[in-house]
């Protein structure tokens, strides 16, 4: 399983604390399904507001963390529980499923 510590180098700027549950969003402005996507993270992020945190990581414009995390494909998602382990997740979400992972990191 992989875990936040190996990337933490790389998330300057992004206010990474460890202190609650995160979901990265790697995406491109340039991608049909990120953008799809993006209104349901968005809702996402404010109905979990101080429980979890939600980032949005554009590829082309943080290539050494895109490829520290061996992004292949966009949208790839992290759902990183507070303990920092990662569960990968290629391809768009339907929103049922973003909560329901969402709520399972907050367990």
């Amino acid at each position: 399983m992989e875990n936040i510590k190996d990337y933490l180098q790389y998330l300057r700027g992004y206010d990474y604390t460890g202190k609650m549950p995160v979901i990265i969003d790697f995406y491109a402005t340039w991608c049909g399904p990120c953008q799809s996507m993006a209104p349901m993270l968005k809702r996402l992020a404010h109905d979990y507001e101080g429980r979890v945190k939600v980032l949005k990581v554009d590829v082309d414009k943080n290539q050494a963390l895109a490829i520290a995390a061996r992004i292949l494909s966009i949208p790839t998602l992290f759902f990183i529980t507070k303990e920092g382990d990662i569960e990968r997740q290629v391809g768009a979400l339907p929103y049922q499923e973003l909560t329901r992972r969402t709520e399972k990191l907050m367990e």
